[in-house]
């Protein structure tokens, strides 16, 4: 059965697209520690990240530096953090995430909530700094 991802990448789940490759894909979290949380995966559907080959799994940190460095731009932050958990979607993902304090990247905390409307303005405003 496919990953919610791998539905996320086919079109069969909306998403707000930042930007993709042949490869790799990136989508904004629905449920984000900060304006900009973003989430890069590779469309190969993988669940663990270190299974992928190593030239894939280079793309995709690339990838990632890309899209982190347009993230910080949309919502200017003195670091953008990377976190690799991936044990609740069976899908290899890195997590990005303007950090403003080292606290930032704890998923325990509260997150959150924009409209659609909003969520399309961020995903359009860091695809547009790529």
């Amino acid at each position: 059965m496919a990953s919610i991802f791998s539905k996320i990448i086919a079109g069969e789940i909306p998403c707000y697209k930042v930007a993709e490759t042949e490869n790799c894909f990136a989508f904004l979290d629905i449920s984000p520690l900060a304006k900009g949380h973003t989430l890069v995966v590779p469309k190969q559907e993988i669940d663990y990240i270190f299974d992928l080959d190593d030239d894939l799994l280079s793309e995709l940190n690339i990838f990632a530096k890309r899209v982190a460095k347009a993230i910080q731009k949309v919502n200017p932050c003195p670091k953008v953090g990377i976190a690799v958990i991936g044990l609740e979607v069976p899908h290899a993902h890195i997590h990005l995430v303007p950090l403003e304090h080292v606290g930032d990247l704890d998923f325990k905390r509260p997150k959150l909530q924009f409209t659609p409307e909003e969520f399309q303005q961020i995903a359009t405003q860091i695809a547009a700094n790529l």
